[in-house]
């Protein structure tokens, strides 16, 4: 049971007869068999795979480097700190926790149930499918599998076609790791998709766009299947007057132009303060070229845009503003310089939808306030970063605006750890994961009552004379 997959030369995967060669069904109710059969239940067999999933990523590495450079022309720094290292982190520290992640607690008993004991017992949710994306494309399917597997469920990774070597290698990868039943990677395009989400999965984790996820929530809505989904939006970076500036637009940048752009929390747009504005456009400028050259489009490392529809809506919001800085393109070579633009308004069209690109535009503001009310007439962002050193305004973004999460002077980096949970809010998520939140995310937290049979109490049924009374005296 399988589907031929070949690259071609243009880079895209082309699937033959995908639907009529692979009975996803069928793979399924095999998982969903090895699921009900015991075979993940145990902390001891968790833990096995999620060692044998860091040994064969180990074994992997160079290869997984090597296709991260063919599908988005990532150097090994970045592939290695964005899509690799990060999942050595995140299996170790699953690994040392599970067992107790995995024990019952036991919780009060409220007093209307003498003589009871109560303990919560997590328990898998089953066969769940995971659905990844092209912009992180190994790093984001294999996180998420980390839950799964740490919560003691069966897996079907579904990864993008538009990064068809990450694609196939993590087929390979996965194949040579664990039996078809417990996890497995089905490749496809879009009618693999839309397979997927007919079938009755006891749990979808989706990674993608607002729109796409919209798509896979209404799918599972059908089935009352539980979704997590993590998608995107708008997400603000505000640098207030005394922020300070070098190191502001160090992380800034870092944010911004990792991966061409092309990151679900980057800095999607600058609130700068009018009085330091300047100064920072300064300082911005200086840092692209301290990281990407005086010609970025020639630097060896830098990354290109997924696909020629991306980078053709990318090239367009260059006509939006004034360009500051960058603006050079490569259409050959799929490759937009990181560009910052000024003389923005937000009615322009670079401020209607998230970028997900190295195009920045940038706004002013002479009062907080002013931006916490721009930010809030918008769908809720996914990530909202500030640089200040008053506590004051701190406070009050942190306090006044919905997000899912974000840092204060810096970037992106509360995605890398662990103990944080990361998601969104409203219109960027449902959910979140990482860590023992990943654990969560692929978990039922199953509730049980045990009675005693010692003695009895008579007023709890309807035939007791004084029942109702007894039980409005405890309930006071």
């Amino acid at each position: 049971m399988g589907c031929t997959t070949t690259i071609q030369k243009d880079g895209t995967m082309m699937h033959t007869n995908e639907i009529n060669r692979l009975d996803i069904s069928e793979a399924v109710a095999r998982q969903r068999e090895y699921y009900q059969s015991g075979r993940t239940y145990a902390a001891t067999e968790r833990r096995t795979h999620l060692k044998a999933l860091l040994d064969v990523i180990k074994r992997y590495e160079p290869k997984i480097i090597e296709a991260l450079r063919h599908d988005l022309n990532k150097g090994e720094f970045e592939a290695y700190t964005t899509e690799i290292g990060i999942l050595y982190e995140e299996i170790r520290f699953s690994m040392k926790r599970i067992d107790r992640w995995m024990r019952p607690k036991r919780v009060r008993t409220s007093r209307i149930h003498l003589g009871a004991k109560s303990w919560i017992v997590p328990e898998p949710y089953g066969t769940v499918l995971i659905v990844a994306p092209w912009n992180y494309p190994f790093q984001l399917a294999i996180s998420p599998l980390i839950g799964a597997i740490a919560a003691g469920n069966t897996a079907i990774l579904k990864p993008s076609e538009l990064t068809p070597h990450v694609s196939a290698l993590l087929a390979q990868l996965i194949r040579e790791t664990f039996a078809p039943e417990h996890v497995r990677v089905i490749e496809g395009g879009v009618e693999t998709n839309t397979e997927l989400l007919r079938q009755k999965f006891d749990h979808i984790f989706f990674t993608g766009s607002v729109a796409v996820g919209r798509i896979v929530m209404e799918a599972a809505a059908k089935q009352l299947i539980p979704v997590t989904l993590e998608l995107g939006g708008k997400s603000p970076c505000i640098v207030h007057h005394d922020a300070n500036i070098e190191l502001a637009a160090k992380r800034i940048a870092f944010g911004k132009f990792t991966n061409a752009g092309q990151t679900c929390v980057a800095p999607d747009y600058l609130f700068v303060h009018t009085s330091i504005k300047d100064e920072l456009l300064a300082a911005l400028r200086r840092t692209i070229e301290e990281f990407y050259g005086c010609e970025p489009l020639r630097h060896p490392d830098y990354g290109r845009i997924v696909s020629r529809r991306h980078f053709d809506r990318l090239a367009g919001f260059l006509c939006d503003g004034t360009i500051v800085t960058g603006g050079q393109i490569d259409a050959e070579k799929l490759q937009i310089a990181p560009t910052i633009l000024e003389d923005i308004h937000v009615e322009s069209p670079v401020m209607q939808e998230e970028i997900f690109g190295p195009v920045l535009p940038l706004l002013t503001y002479d009062m907080i306030e002013e931006v916490i009310t721009a930010v809030n007439a918008r769908p809720k962002p996914l990530a909202l970063y500030l640089f200040t050193q008053d506590s004051n305004v701190e406070d009050q973004v942190v306090k006044c605006i919905s997000y899912g999460g974000g840092c204060i002077n810096d970037t992106l980096m509360h995605v890398a750890s662990p103990y944080l949970p990361f998601g969104g809010v409203g219109e960027s998520g449902v959910g979140s994961y990482h860590g023992k939140s990943s654990f969560d995310t692929f978990t039922h937290y199953k509730s049980i009552l045990k009675q005693t049979t010692l003695f009895d109490f008579s007023f709890r049924y309807p035939s007791s004379k004084i029942g109702l009374s007894l039980i409005r005296k405890l309930l006071k």
